[in-house]
C-alpha cells in the first residue's frame, strides 16, 4: 500500500488515519497492542507519530490488512522474523512504486 503523507516530523493521528484509510480507533488499538508503535504525547494527550512510527504502522498494516495475520500472528511475526519482514516489506514497497511508474508511463502512451 502506497501512503502519501507530506515530509515532516510528526503526523497527527487524523493524517495518519486518513493515509492509511482506518479509523483513528484502530490506530489507538494498535499502539496498545504492538510495543513497536511510541508516538509523542503532548500534555493535552494528542499523540504525534514519527517517520519511523509510520513505518511501523506501514509494516503492521500489510501484516495485517493485507495479508490476514490475526494480531497475535503479527506480533509473533515481528517479534520472531522482523530483520527478515523488514526486508521483504522494503522489497515489495520499491515494486509497487516502480508498477505504479509503469503505470504512469502507460498512461502516457
Amino acid at each position: 500500500m502506497q501512503i502519501e503523507l507530506p515530509e515532516k516530523r510528526y503526523y497527527g493521528i487524523g493524517e495518519v488515519a486518513r493515509a492509511f484509510g482506518v479509523n483513528a480507533s484502530l490506530i489507538r488499538f494498535w499502539e496498545k497492542e504492538f510495543d513497536v508503535l511510541q508516538p509523542k504525547k503532548n500534555a493535552k494527550g494528542n499523540r504525534k507519530f514519527t517517520p519511523q512510527d509510520i513505518k511501523n504502522l506501514q509494516l503492521i498494516y500489510h501484516l495485517v490488512k493485507e495479508r490476514g495475520f490475526t494480531l497475535d500472528g503479527a506480533k509473533t511475526h515481528l517479534k520472531e522474523e522482523k530483520q527478515k519482514t523488514l526486508s521483504n516489506f522494503d522489497i515489495i514497497q520499491k515494486l509497487e512504486r516502480v508498477k505504479a511508474e509503469l503505470n504512469k508511463i502507460k498512461d502516457q502512451l
